[in-house]
């Protein structure tokens, strides 16, 4: 079959994209930038990339209408707006998407059966009643929480779990809900296509437990083999609980506001068949955290929450990968290194549990002081330890380039700053490794801060390299 596949660059679609290649299907991957999936990966005649935006409904006419079948996986959480862009995406999709020769589309959206739902849960609900609208029939599965390697729920009960012995935690800890492990959501999606008995339903899915979030948080800790106790206050607001989740946690202040919401909520699957149809065993939420611990102690996650990018990157990551060169504060440093390989693994092994190589506490400062102001911080960490790919989150930077054959590694960051910055490793000619660091400022706070931060540079920076170069 020929596959439409929006969200290819998020933490589903990643997962998701191998499979069907697997099941013999070609895919065309509808994304925003085609610098943040390597084809390499894929065999070429099996995958499509096409550049568009759904919010720009004249770029889906870059998209093919002789196809099978589409996949809608394209979600927001984090945005100004984000319930009216998902509803205009959706719309603009379902009107493409009405003169190709499609014969299923499928969503993934979240489990709505209660009555009062916050506003991420409403605007899954409005983009599935808005992609039913098309000619081509829907297939909706609604899911909970999603356990998995990478996947935002478990990291941030990974994070409250590994570093908090005793918490004192808000009252939503005792809300209901039936996490499903990645595997299973995956086995659904792929499953699901084509399944005639199921176009134009929908279905919720679900694991075979039925938890509150203490109840996973301390099953988690059981896994881990460590010992927690949670005590639960009922005086904490939605904005304290807020601050809670962001300071605790590698996930973003808004985002942290749009999942407080949505715990309120008992979030309890109507139950079906759909497993036994696709004859789908559905995993134990205990097995789903050592699956996850599986694929992390062996590097071998494939996509994490924090994939998608921020929305800083509308244009695009090329239009980062050209480091200016006017108008900017640059700190360069050059060593010799005896050993190109050893500092090449180094160069893309920098940042998550390897740290900086150097005053690794000021790096942790540094991230501090970002969370304070509503940055990312350091805690978001890299998803695998040796390996890095455009597009990736690492700790307050993002990758714009990860170039092995050019021994060049490019990062940008996502830190609060008053400016832009660049940091920039290569290995050249006579084993000698290039550092550059360069800052765009935004006006008189921007060149106040470079000015105020050269003692730092010069120390931290030198450090760094010449850890990567010996």
């Amino acid at each position: 079959m020929k596959i439409i596949l929006t969200g290819g660059t998020g933490y589903i679609g990643k997962r998701l994209l191998p499979v069907l290649l697997q099941q013999g299907h070609r895919v065309v991957c509808a994304v925003r930038d085609k610098q943040r999936v390597d084809l390499k990966k894929y065999q070429a005649r099996q995958v499509e990339l096409v550049e568009c935006d759904l919010l720009m409904p004249d770029t889906l006419n870059a998209l093919p209408k002789d196809i099978d079948a589409a996949y809608y996986l394209v979600h927001s959480m984090t945005g100004e707006d984000f319930e009216n862009q998902e509803k205009i995406s959706a719309e603009n999709f379902i009107k493409y998407l009405d003169k190709t020769t499609a014969r299923q589309l499928i969503y993934l959206g979240g489990i709505v059966n209660s009555k009062e739902l916050s506003p991420h849960l409403q605007s899954r609900k409005t983009v599935e009643d808005t992609l039913a609208q098309g000619k081509v029939p829907l297939t909706a599965l609604r899911a909970g929480i999603i356990v998995g390697s990478g996947s935002a729920s478990f990291e941030i009960i990974r994070d409250l779990v590994e570093k908090l012995p005793l918490m004192v935690a808000p009252k939503w800890l005792n809300t209901k809900c039936q996490p499903i492990a990645v595997r299973n959501v995956i086995q659904f999606l792929s499953g699901i296509l084509d399944h005639k008995e199921a176009f134009g339903q929908h279905f919720d899915i679900c694991g075979p437990d039925t938890l509150t979030y203490k109840q996973m948080l301390l099953q988690f800790a059981q896994v881990r083999k460590l010992k927690r106790r949670i005590i639960i206050v009922p005086v904490m607001t939605p904005r304290v609980s807020s601050y809670w989740l962001y300071f605790m946690t590698s996930t973003s202040y808004r985002l942290a506001i749009n999942l407080v919401d949505s715990m309120k909520v008992d979030v309890i699957g109507i139950p079906n068949d759909l497993a036994k149809q696709l004859k789908i065993k559905l995993i134990p939420y205990k097995e789903s955290i050592k699956m996850a611990f599986d694929k992390i102690e062996q590097n071998l996650v494939l996509s994490a929450w924090n994939d998608s990018g921020s929305a800083v990157f509308k244009k695009g990551l090329a239009a980062y990968i050209e480091v200016p060169k006017f108008g900017v504060f640059q700190d360069k440093k050059t060593e010799k290194t005896p050993d190109t390989a050893q500092a090449e693994a180094k160069i893309f092994a920098i940042g998550g549990r390897s740290g900086w190589y150097y005053a690794n506490w000021l790096w942790a400062f540094r991230g501090w002081l970002d969370r304070l102001f509503g940055g990312v911080g350091l805690r978001r960490g890299r998803k695998n330890a040796s390996e890095v790919s455009a597009g990736d989150a690492l700790d307050f930077w993002r990758v714009i380039l990860a170039d092995r054959e050019a021994k060049r590694l490019l990062l940008y960051a996502e830190m609060k700053l008053p400016g832009e910055a660049w940091l920039e490793f290569s290995i050249g000619e006579n084993q000698c490794v290039h550092q550059t660091a360069t800052f765009r400022p935004h006006g008189v706070a921007g060149r106040l801060y470079w000015y105020a931060m050269l003692p730092f540079h010069h120390f931290i920076f030198r450090g760094m390299l010449h850890e990567i170069a010996k």
